[in-house]
């Protein structure tokens, strides 16, 4: 069995893009691309690119600080510990970076995250290597082949519309607070702001008894 996760919105209960933003001040601007983008109202490999060139410039150090400093989703721990003890296994596929993601990845205990890489020039930010784009299941697909999961075994957590194609290569599609063409297209649809949740939709689909568990 295998869960896949969309990050910024369902894992990390923050996008790091705008929150970095703030620190000069384009949080509007960034936030009106990264809108767009999720939304897919504009290519998203493309507005990815935008927001970087504005924020180009910007230390590693403070890059770090706003990616440490990410609010991990109310219940993720617990839903991911749950997973992990009946035996699953967990991956997390991000448009974001792996400044973020391996925190993430250790303290949530995945087995593998597929994220995208900023690109630092004498300390400063100056560019991204795209290894994730709008297709996120070409990415996901990857690990799938290898650990050679069935679909019908698959599930996805997701959130926007640039998430969608995950849907086409799992078995249970659940849409987390998540916006109205993503929930058109789940299984099942999960409102409340607490991950822990979704594990009572996996035990009902599945017919499991997967037990949640106090983290501290």
């Amino acid at each position: 069995m295998l869960a896949i996760f969309d990050v910024e919105g369902v894992l990390l209960d923050a996008e790091f893009l705008p929150t970095l933003a703030e620190k000069i001040n384009k949080q509007d601007e960034i936030w009106d691309i990264t809108r767009k983008g999720i939304e897919g109202v504009i290519n998203w490999e493309e507005g990815l690119k935008k927001r970087i060139e504005i924020l180009r410039g910007i230390s590693y150090d403070t890059c770090k600080e706003v990616a440490d400093s990410l609010k991990i989703m109310t219940g993720a721990k617990e839903a991911c510990r749950a997973l992990k003890d009946a035996g699953w296994k967990m991956m997390a596929v991000s448009g974001g970076f792996t400044i973020m993601t391996d925190r993430l990845k250790d303290e949530l205990d995945l087995d593998y995250v597929f994220a995208n890489e900023l690109i630092f020039k004498d300390g400063k930010l100056d560019g991204v290597k795209i290894h994730v784009n709008s297709d996120k299941a070409k990415s996901a697909m990857i690990k799938v082949k290898e650990w050679k999961e069935e679909k019908k075994n698959t599930i996805v957590v997701v959130d926007g519309a640039n998430d969608i194609k995950l849907f086409d290569i799992c078995g249970l599609g659940i849409a987390f607070r998540a916006q109205d063409i993503v929930k058109d297209l789940a299984t099942a649809t999960l409102e409340e702001k607490d991950l822990s949740k979704l594990i009572d939709l996996i035990n009902e689909h599945y017919g499991l008894e997967i037990r949640l568990q106090t983290v501290a």
